[in-house]
Parts: structure tokens; sequence; C-alpha cells
């Protein structure tokens, strides 16, 4: 038996806030790959193709990132969240 273990990242979950508030029902109707049914759950669930990752965000601006496989792939989720968000707001 050996000492070193092998390991794979196959999934990192972060954490973030945008500091605002967001309007959950303005983003789920400005985009197709949302999905916000408040009956159900509070946040409203984002999934993106490039990086593969889910994003859970709630109104008060707190975001969870699930399924990237690296930290890049968690900043470059999260920033192409952030322009989504302000592109509706235009």
């Amino acid at each position: 038996m050996t000492d070193k273990i092998d390991y794979t990242i196959v999934n990192i979950v972060a954490s973030a806030s945008l500091g605002m508030e967001l309007d959950l029902y303005g983003i789920a109707t400005g985009i197709d790959n949302a999905e916000y049914e408040p009956e159900q759950f509070p946040g409203l669930i984002l999934k993106l193709t490039d990086p593969k990752s889910s994003l859970l965000l709630f109104k008060n601006g707190k975001i969870i990132c699930t399924g990237a496989r690296c930290e890049a792939d968690v900043e470059r989720a999260l920033k192409k969240t952030l322009e989504i968000i302000k592109s509706l707001k235009k």
C-alpha cells in the first residue's frame, strides 16, 4: 500500500455575491437557459454550456456555481453570468 492517493477534480462548488439585488423574473424571461419556479425553489437555475456549469442565482445577489472543473471555469462562468445580467438591464 502506498501513501500517495491519486485523485481528479471533477466538480467545484463556489459561492459569490454580486452585491446587488436581482430581478429573477426578468432574468428568467430574458434568457432561454434559465429555470425559475419560486413555488418550488427560491433560486433561479442558470445552465451554461461554456464553461459547462450550473449556477443558482438568488434575489439577494448571492450565486452558487457548480459543475466547474477548475477555478478558471468558475471565474468564466461568473463573468458570463454577470454579462448576461447586465445585458438584460439595458
